[in-house]
């Protein structure tokens, strides 16, 4: 919120994949394990900018102008109709009623769909080479989070029949390009089908399952470097690149908080059974990765080698450590360990996520 990078007009800030959105959704787990009554103060300024940006959408500025790329801008319009409809969506359903701000977010997302070609169905999307929530495979990442955004609506919002089209479109294009996209994209693919289950046939929605469980390492957890690229077409260029970058790679073995967060967390949601041993296997790797002096669950860059102690640095520790607080607080009441999940929650709100982007 104070970074000066994201700054944006009319005193907004920009909303993004790995820090801010993450932050929207898993913040309001804590509540209840923290006494809280009322949405904490960064959740509140939060989402009042977000409504803010959604009221004043025609006149409001994109996050990107031409200057930083001649596809920037329509980028960012996409990137940020799904972000606004995801934040605002997840808000509602928490109080079961849908707000006309959360409405006016969803006819934006709407009228940036795309409409044709390949990609008919999903919507531009910010591609700055950062997996994998800023690439250019991240479209159907894109595409997989308006489907949570949709399946989490509450008052039966995709039951209206002007909204036929677009849900068609939708779930059209999650199902025909599912398979051919990184397993961590059709990770969130399957969320979204565990709320709005036409978007993938049951078949494609257990190969899912049945990948992801193939790919759990020894120590219980599971790696974003091993699961987030689609080999096809990779040059040697192209490893080399990712070998030299990044802060992980696929040789090195290494679990991740966000990996394993999400998958624990999307696990449940489609179904798997909460004594499962895969899940509790998972739960355990994160129960003993958490930073017992931050509170974080440990992220690593796919592309960028980064001091992780900096701002950036610790953009996929964000994520990281949202998506664990998501996989640990669902379902809570069945955890063998629940005795430890408000010790855990107060650790965890020592680690004061930097919303700076």
């Amino acid at each position: 919120m104070a970074w000066p990078a994201a700054t944006r007009d009319d005193g907004t800030f920009c909303v993004s994949c790995h820090t801010v959105a993450p932050y929207a959704l898993a913040r309001p787990a804590l509540r209840a394990a923290l006494g809280e009554n009322a949405p904490a103060e960064n959740e509140r300024r939060l989402l009042e900018n977000v409504t803010k940006r959604v009221r004043l959408w025609k006149q409001i500025v994109p996050y990107y102008s031409e200057s930083n790329g001649a596809e920037k801008p329509l980028q960012s319009r996409g990137t940020e109709a799904v972000l606004d409809a995801l934040i605002l969506a997840a808000a509602d359903a928490r109080n079961g009623k849908l707000s006309q701000d959360t409405r006016a977010a969803f006819d934006h997302m709407w009228t940036e769909q795309a409409k044709s070609g390949d990609q008919k169905g999903a919507w531009p999307w910010l591609d700055f080479g950062n997996e994998p929530f800023e690439a250019v495979d991240s479209v159907y990442y894109g595409a997989s989070l308006a489907a949570v955004a949709v399946g989490a609506a509450p008052e039966n919002y995709r039951a209206a029949p002007e909204l036929q089209e677009n849900l068609k479109a939708l779930s059209d294009y999650i199902g025909r390009q599912c398979r051919s996209q990184s397993l961590i994209h059709q990770v969130v693919a399957l969320w979204a089908a565990a709320k709005w289950p036409q978007v993938l046939s049951h078949a494609q929605q257990k190969a899912i399952v049945d990948d992801v469980l193939r790919k759990q390492k020894s120590d219980g957890g599971w790696g974003l470097s091993s699961l987030g690229w689609t080999w096809t077409g990779s040059s040697v260029r192209t490893i080399v690149d990712l070998w030299t970058r990044s802060n992980d790679s696929p040789w090195s073995g290494k679990s991740d908080g966000y990996a394993t967060g999400l998958i624990v967390y999307v696990l449940g949601q489609a179904g798997v059974a909460l004594d499962d041993p895969h899940l509790q296997r998972g739960r355990s790797w994160l129960i003993r990765n958490q930073d017992q002096k931050e509170g974080l669950w440990p992220g690593f860059s796919m592309v960028n080698r980064r001091d992780p102690t900096s701002g950036t640095g610790r953009f996929m520790t964000d994520a990281a450590t949202a998506y664990a607080v998501l996989a640990l607080t669902a379902n809570a009441s069945g955890f063998s360990l629940r005795h430890n999940r408000c010790e855990r929650s107060r650790q965890v709100m020592r680690y004061r996520i930097k919303e700076t982007k």
